[in-house]
């Protein structure tokens, strides 16, 4: 049978189906929000509504409750929580923050926006979490905290990680926006350090378009977060605040949440354990079928974990296929049609993740605020090609990640998915 990248007929030309979480419930939520006229009742000065309105509040204590922590706060973005996080952690400019090369910008920028500068580690070669190893390398005296990416749904290596980070007075910011629900033994990814930030973002495990919550069980970071969420510098003085070490990075913003989204979270939160239990049951399967195929090597769990599986991570081995991982995968697209939500199949099964961040032009210019490269001019600290090898590998050689495993996808459509690795092995001879 020719493959269809040599001109041969597609193995799937029906779309797959949209991934799509909203439902009914989340359209009452929105209209109960639009019918009481309050789309947000915060205030940016010290009064009850410094907190925000009653969907917000509602919210901020059942994901406190769902998640077993102390203090939920609800933000504008994930995005904004990572820098509120780092705010609240007192990081000051010239200190460092060691943060993983391979996730999403915002992890690795939020330590600029404190004119802090991001040393880069290396990841794990079967979880894709920061090596402890690296970042212990990579320990200086100007070092202050650590932001662990829960990367791809994987929680973090906490025993090792947060054993360094106590060793040296270290704080550790858990990025967790592609692992809600993912455990650790007993806890919930995103509890595992001092401060743990969820997405909620519009193509996340569940969403409210955009969105996050922060958590700690620290009641000082807690309250400092948000001050940082809600235009501090205005609140300060009418909360008595006057000690100068108080004051630090308490230069607030506007990271606030509106009523409609916090309406729209209490109903998607409800529905994480149904989604996840889904995921979970695809990615099973998909392991399982995927394996058989002898250039893919399946997923690797860490010892006493729960997945999220945000993506499917497997591993391609070049020397069994005969050839470099992006041709196989090529071949593969070119089996299957694109997903009626996005017009890329590329999004639905890629090669890599994403360009490690210190190959991004701001950090090979060293240029982010200002002329002169602030807060880089600071710091000697360069990014050169080869900084984190095993990222590099992962990316350039090793790594497919698929999206096939979604709530909605049929038993039907993974066969047609595990079907094209097939074909596609099954005749690589014409790909040689």
């Amino acid at each position: 049978m020719k493959l269809a990248i040599n001109g041969g007929a597609k193995l799937r030309t029906t779309p797959f189906p949209a991934y799509n979480t909203i439902g009914t419930e989340e359209e009452e939520a929105a209209l109960r929000v639009l019918r009481s006229g309050k789309l947000s009742t915060y205030l940016g000065t010290w009064h009850a509504d410094f907190y925000g309105g009653p969907e917000v509040r509602a919210l901020e204590s059942e994901w406190a409750a769902y998640f077993g922590v102390k203090h939920a706060i609800s933000v504008n973005s994930a995005t904004s929580g990572l820098y509120a996080a780092v705010g609240a952690c007192g990081i000051s400019p010239g200190d460092e923050i060691i943060v993983s090369a391979y996730t999403m910008s915002a992890s690795a920028t939020a330590a600029l926006v404190y004119g802090a500068i991001p040393i880069f580690a290396d990841i794990e070669e079967e979880y894709y979490c920061l090596d402890p190893k690296s970042i212990e390398a990579k320990i200086t005296p100007r070092t202050k905290a650590i932001i662990i990416v829960d990367i791809f749904g994987q929680p973090y290596d906490r025993d090792a990680i947060n054993a360094i980070a106590k060793k040296h007075n270290l704080y550790v910011i858990e990025d967790t926006a592609q692992a809600p629900g993912a455990m650790l033994g007993d806890k919930y990814a995103g509890t595992l350090g001092d401060i743990g930030i969820y997405s909620l973002n519009y193509h996340k495990h569940i969403h409210t378009g955009e969105g996050g919550i922060i958590v700690t069980d620290d009641d000082t970071l807690a309250e400092k977060l948000r001050l940082i969420r809600n235009h501090a510098e205005a609140v300060l003085s009418a909360k008595g605040i006057q000690d100068r070490s108080e004051l630090i990075n308490m230069v607030g913003f506007n990271y606030r949440m509106t009523e409609i989204e916090a309406a729209i979270a209490r109903c998607q939160l409800k529905k994480l354990p149904t989604l996840l239990e889904q995921r979970l049951e695809n990615t099973a399967y998909l392991n399982e079928q995927l394996a058989q195929i002898p250039c893919i090597l399946p997923t690797k769990i860490r010892e006493g974990a729960k997945h999220a599986f945000y993506v499917h991570p497997l591993q391609f081995d070049a020397e069994i296929a005969g050839m470099h991982r992006n041709r196989f995968i090529d071949a593969i697209k070119a089996e299957l049609p694109p997903t009626l939500l996005r017009e890329e199949s590329t999004v639905l099964l890629s090669y890599g993740y994403v360009k490690p961040l210190y190959l991004q032009p701001l950090y090979q210019e060293r240029i982010a605020f200002g002329r002169d490269g602030y807060p880089f001019s600071l710091s000697n600290v360069t990014y050169p090609q080869g900084l984190c090898p095993i990222t590099e590998e992962m990316h350039y050689h090793r790594l497919v990640t698929h999206e096939f495993m979604r709530p909605g996808m049929t038993k039907s459509d993974m066969d047609d998915v595990v079907s094209a690795f097939q074909k596609v092995w099954d005749n690589k001879a014409e790909l040689l």
